[in-house]
């Protein structure tokens, strides 16, 4: 599709969204990104939520994954194509070793604290045709904080919702999506937040590898994450299971394993 087209089309999109929700904007430098502008500005960075002139991160090309990562021996193996036993029931479904999303939270049976989380995941070949919905998932430590996943190979989402994004707060520090209908690897070292009775001493910490390239070092969580809002601990909470988040875009999981830390 070529640049003209997109954006006549990505136009058209828009134009029909914002009829019914939220005005989207394009970036001001023309790279075809696209946000709000009437959203809460986040204080630590001075950029609204889904700011479409946030600066995107740089794309970095990597090399297909070559094979699922093996757990290693300490590991609480959570999906291995086998079964959902340590899932609680919901409509996603079990597919040639792979559970694919539909629609709702798909989320463990257990709760968990700190940990080291390694997943992988594989949106649609072909796209839907919502633009929102392209690749559209999410991974909620906890089931509180959300880090983004989404097909933005090809998506010029605002910068804090595309994918490894902890979602509506802060970009990855580079892109390095692979194409779609190829497998992606989220490598995720979680800390939960500390309160003092309702009071937060120490907010959740997350250091990421996606595709084996690190895209967040130690970098705090903010509060609860969502979509347009100004995110804040309104939940005293350190403990919760680990969530996926459906669309009822088809995204693809597989070897999906975690470290209690």
């Amino acid at each position: 599709m070529n640049t003209t087209f997109r954006m006549a089309l990505l136009g058209t999109l828009l134009s029909l969204y914002s009829a019914s929700a939220a005005e989207l904007i394009m970036a001001k430098d023309g790279s075809g990104v696209y946000g709000y502008k009437d959203t809460p500005v986040l204080p630590w960075c001075g950029f609204h939520v889904h700011d479409p002139d946030r600066p995107a991160p740089r794309r970095v090309a990597v090399a297909p994954l070559a094979a699922p990562v093996p757990a290693p021996a300490d590991a609480i193996v959570l999906f291995d194509g086998k079964n959902l036993d340590r899932w609680q029931k919901s409509d996603w479904k079990l597919e040639d070793g792979c559970v694919v999303a539909v629609s709702g939270s798909f989320a463990t049976r257990d709760a968990f604290t700190n940990y080291q989380l390694h997943l992988e995941w594989m949106p649609p070949k072909e796209p839907a045709k919502e633009w929102y919905n392209r690749g559209n998932n999410g991974v909620l430590l906890m089931g509180v904080y959300e880090i983004q996943i989404f097909d933005s190979y090809t998506e010029k989402l605002y910068p804090d919702g595309q994918a490894a994004a902890i979602y509506g707060q802060t970009p990855p520090l580079v892109n390095v999506c692979r194409p779609p209908g190829e497998w992606q690897a989220f490598d995720i070292v979680f800390s939960v937040p500390k309160f003092e009775a309702d009071k937060l001493v120490e907010p959740a910490r997350v250091t990421m590898w996606h595709n084996g390239v690190l895209v967040h070092l130690n970098e705090p969580i903010h509060g609860e994450t969502g979509h347009r809002i100004q995110p804040a601990y309104n939940k005293k909470v350190s403990q919760g299971p680990l969530v996926l988040s459906g669309h009822n875009c088809p995204v693809k999981f597989r070897n999906i394993w975690l470290r209690p830390l």
